[in-house]
């Protein structure tokens, strides 16, 4: 169930839908340092959870005090694969969330449209966001800009103000409120309620409440 004023809820793919930061975090770690840049985990959840691949980019090359090549990702991706395809489940509670809503839903990422198809695969989600998977990869600048939303809703035939975005990340929140939509910040991952809090937005930590804090809305 969602409140009138909610006519589509779209979710963030990593710690929303697919339980994968954590998974993320150990990966980036191995990255970093073979990059010969130390990134403490904690800096990692701060800097990098929910960040577009120029915003990650931007951070490494700064610590490394050089450029990095095009697509220097690319040959790390089979780490996220491998730890995916042995470790990745969905986020508890997020099916039953699924479940009890009848707003319309998509998802609206950072990642890739591989890569998300990938992991929404590994979890069974796939069918449930068939057709209505956007990627930072379909506009010009990824979150913490609000143009991904704004193109999501846009194709979706939705108006940003009858949006509701699920995020678990301060990038995500802070697109979700430039794109004027409600923003409700999951910190039952790795992001502190603290980081997600402000204006315009709902924080909670169990996946399951999300349809009664959506009906909620007017």
């Amino acid at each position: 169930m969602t409140g009138s004023g909610i006519e589509l809820v779209i979710f963030d793919c990593d710690g929303v839908l697919v339980d994968s930061e954590r998974i993320c975090v150990e990966v980036d770690a191995v990255i970093m340092a073979d990059l010969g840049c130390a990134f403490t985990e904690a800096e990692i959840v701060e800097r990098f959870v929910g960040s577009s691949t120029e915003v990650y980019t931007a951070a490494v090359e700064e610590r490394l005090g050089r450029r990095l090549e095009k697509d220097w990702q690319k040959k790390y991706e089979h780490l996220y694969e491998a730890a995916f395809e042995t470790g990745l489940t969905a986020v508890d509670g997020v099916k039953d969330a699924l479940d009890d809503l009848t707003a319309a839903v998509c998802v609206a990422s950072n990642g890739d449209h591989a890569g998300i198809r990938r992991s929404l695969d590994i979890v069974a989600l796939s069918d449930r966001f068939e057709g209505r998977v956007f990627s930072a990869a379909d506009v010009p600048r990824g979150k913490p800009a609000p143009d991904l939303f704004l193109h999501a809703a846009r194709s979706m035939g939705v108006e940003p103000r009858a949006c509701a975005v699920v995020e678990d990340s301060a990038y995500g929140v802070r697109a979700a409120r430039a794109a004027g939509m409600r923003a409700f910040g999951y910190c039952g991952g790795l992001t502190p309620a603290s980081r997600l809090a402000g204006p315009g937005t709902v924080v909670f930590d169990d996946m399951r409440d999300l349809p009664g804090l959506l009906s909620a809305v007017r």
